[in-house]
C-alpha cells in the first residue's frame, strides 16, 4: 500500500434511515486530510452481520485500509466487533486489564456495570487497543499478513474524536512515514451567480490551476468554489499556489465573492456594519424574521442590529411601519412600491441609518401569472441612499426564504464601506 488512503465505513441502521447525521465521516475526512492520509471512499451500512461484513472486505480488497465507525457497544445489534474478528480469523477473547478498566470507570460513576458490558472487554485475539478516555468501548486495531488493517472506532462522536486524536493519527503517521504533504483546501464563497454562469465566468483560469482541482459547490444561498491540493505538494508550495489560485479567482469574481473557507456573508456584513458605526433595522414579510435570526445567530449583534420588524399582514404594514392603505390597494403589498415604504418606515420608526425591507411570495400559494410564487422585492436603504431590486427565486417555500435572506444580506453589502486592507 503506498498510497495513504484509506475506506471510511459508519455503521448504524439510524444512519440509514436518516434519524442521525453522520457527522463522524466529515470529520474524520477533515482530521485525516491534514495529516495526508487520504479518504478514497465511504460507505454507511446497517446492523446486519452481511453488510458490514461485505463493506469491510471489499475495503480491504480495494484499498487496504479501512477505518469503521459504529456498532462496538454492549447490545445485540452491536455487530461491528465480531464481523470483523471473523474477517481476520481472530477468536475474541476476554482482557482482563480492560474488563478492570471499565469496572473502575462504572465504580467512580456510582452506577453497576450491567452483565452485557463485558463483551466491551472481549477483543479480538492480537489487536492493538487504543484506549477511550470518553467511553467505554476502546478503539481496536487489526493487521494481517498481508499488511492489509481495520481499525474499529466507536460511534459517539466525542468518543471517536478523542480515539482519533489520542492513537489512530500517531498509528497512521508511523505507517506511512513518507506519504505526502497534507491535504489543503481554501473555499472561496459567492451569492447572487448561477453555478453555470459562475463557472463560465473563470473557466479559463481553471487549467493553469493544476495540480490544484477545482469544485463548484452550489446550496440555496450562493456557489462555493473549493480549491484542493491532494498531497502531491509540499505544504509551503501548496499553501503558495492556493493563494495565487485565490488571487487569480478573486479578480474575475469581483462583487459575488463575499468570503472565504467558514466564513458566513452574515460575518461579512456584520464587521462591515461596526467598523462603518451603522445601525441597522429590519423590515421583514415573506422571510418571517430569518434574516434578524441569522444576525442574532451570531455574537455582537448588539453592536449594530436595532430592530427587526415581521410585519406579516397588511395592517401590519400601515400600523407598523407606516405603509400608506394606498400603495397596498394600487400595488400589492408585493411591489417595488411597498418594499420602499418597508425600508423608509423601519428607519424612521427605530432610527437606524441602515434598514433591509423584504416583501414576497413564498409559496406555495398565494402567487399569480403577474407575481409567481418566488417573487420578491428587497429594499436597502443606507443613510438616505435607497436601493429597491425585483428577484424570482426558485426552490420550495424554505429556499425561497432562504435565498431571499441571502440576497438581502448581499444587497445590503453591496452599500457598506468596505473597511481599510479588505
Amino acid at each position: 500500500m503506498a498510497e495513504a488512503a484509506v475506506e471510511i465505513v459508519a455503521v448504524g441502521n439510524e444512519l440509514l434511515l436518516g434519524e442521525t447525521v453522520d457527522t463522524n465521516a466529515a470529520w474524520l475526512g477533515r482530521r485525516l486530510a491534514a495529516v495526508g492520509v487520504r479518504v478514497a471512499r465511504r460507505a454507511t451500512v446497517g446492523d446486519t452481520a452481511a453488510d458490514i461484513r461485505d463493506a469491510v472486505t471489499e475495503a480491504l480488497e480495494r484499498t487496504g485500509a479501512v477505518i469503521c465507525t459504529g456498532g462496538l457497544g454492549p447490545t445485540p445489534d452491536d455487530l461491528t466487533k465480531p464481523v470483523v474478528a471473523a474477517i481476520f480469523r481472530r477468536e475474541l477473547v476476554l482482557d482482563a486489564a480492560l474488563l478492570e478498566a471499565l469496572r473502575r470507570r462504572f465504580e467512580a460513576r456510582g452506577i453497576r456495570m450491567a452483565p452485557n458490558n463485558r463483551t466491551q472487554a472481549e477483543v479480538p485475539a492480537g489487536a492493538t487497543i487504543f484506549p477511550n478516555p470518553r467511553g467505554t468501548a476502546p478503539g481496536l486495531l487489526l493487521e494481517d499478513e498481508r499488511g492489509r488493517f481495520a481499525i474499529l472506532l466507536p460511534g459517539v462522536p466525542a468518543e471517536m474524536r478523542a480515539i482519533v486524536d489520542g492513537s489512530v493519527i500517531d498509528y497512521l503517521v508511523r505507517r506511512w512515514p513518507a506519504r505526502p504533504g497534507p491535504i489543503l483546501h481554501r473555499t472561496l464563497r459567492t451569492t447572487g451567480i448561477p453555478e453555470s454562469t459562475l463557472a463560465e465566468r473563470v473557466a479559463d483560469l481553471l487549467p493553469p490551476l493544476e495540480p490544484l482541482t477545482v469544485a463548484f459547490l452550489p446550496s440555496a444561498v450562493g456557489v462555493d468554489i473549493r480549491l484542493t491540493s491532494w498531497g502531491g505538494l509540499p505544504a509551503a508550495e501548496a499553501r503558495r499556489r492556493l493563494e495565487a489560485a485565490d488571487l487569480a479567482l478573486t479578480a474575475r469574481l469581483g462583487g459575488h465573492l463575499y468570503g472565504r473557507d467558514a466564513q458566513d456573508l452574515v460575518d461579512v456584513v456584520s464587521e462591515r456594519l461596526v467598523a462603518a458605526g451603522l445601525s441597522l433595522s429590519l423590515a421583514e414579510s415573506c422571510t418571517g424574521g430569518l434574516i434578524a435570526k441569522r444576525l442574532t445567530d451570531r455574537p455582537g449583534a448588539s453592536g449594530f442590529l436595532t430592530a427587526g420588524i415581521v410585519s406579516y399582514s397588511n395592517e401590519a404594514k400601515v400600523a407598523l411601519l407606516g405603509v400608506r392603505p394606498e400603495t397596498l390597494r394600487d400595488h400589492g403589498a408585493v411591489s417595488v412600491e411597498t418594499a420602499r415604504e418597508m425600508a423608509d418606515g423601519v428607519r424612521a420608526r427605530t432610527g437606524a441609518r441602515a434598514a433591509i425591507a423584504v416583501t414576497g411570495i413564498a409559496g406555495p400559494d398565494g402567487g399569480s401569472e403577474a407575481k409567481p410564487v418566488g417573487t420578491v422585492w428587497i429594499a436597502v436603504a443606507v443613510d438616505g441612499a435607497m436601493d429597491v431590486r425585483h428577484f424570482r427565486f426558485p426552490g420550495d417555500r424554505a429556499e425561497v426564504r432562504e435565498r431571499a435572506a441571502q440576497a438581502a444580506l448581499a444587497l445590503l453589502l453591496e452599500h457598506l464601506p468596505r473597511a481599510e486592507g479588505s
